[in-house]
């Protein structure tokens, strides 16, 4: 990992800076790679590895640049609509009462895989690796909350 790192870091950082045009998400794009590498979700054919982190680079700046263009469209639709301001203290109000839901009707274990999973953006191996369970069990959890979830604000 080292190797690769030192060996193509440079070149990856170049590519991501032309493409994105700012230094410090650039070095976000690049080590957010490294760091899927390191996780061992990945795993890359011998002789491949220079294509694959470059393309890798690309993908992750369109990525990002892609997700900045749909907030500022949303942020101008807001604006437009004069709603802006409205929306956030629904949204917020929607978040304060799914959270006092969560809190009250769903079990200590659901809850800190809810809270992994949609609060700090875990992946189910993730969640699964930190609760001791599999990734099936992790499903089981999500899907049992977010139907009590549903059904709970159906009915309001």
């Amino acid at each position: 990992m080292e190797q690769l790192f030192r060996r193509h870091y440079a070149r990856m950082l170049r590519v991501a800076r032309t493409i994105l045009g700012d230094e410090q998400e650039s070095k976000d794009v690049v080590s957010d790679i490294f760091v899927a590498l390191l996780s061992g979700r990945t795993t890359m054919m011998p002789g491949t590895e220079e294509r694959y982190l470059l393309t890798s680079v690309r993908n992750q700046c369109l990525k990002r640049l892609r997700h900045e263009c749909v907030k500022r469209q949303m942020a101008l639709a807001s604006v437009m609509t004069g709603t802006a301001s409205d929306d956030m203290d629904a949204d917020d109000e929607r978040l304060a009462d799914i959270d006092e839901f969560v809190a009250g009707s769903l079990s200590e274990q659901e809850r800190r895989i809810f809270r992994l999973r949609f609060t700090d953006g875990c992946t189910y191996e993730e969640i699964a690796a930190a609760e001791g369970i599999s990734r099936v069990a992790v499903w089981k959890h999500l899907s049992h909350a977010l139907n009590l979830i549903k059904n709970h604000f159906k009915k309001q």
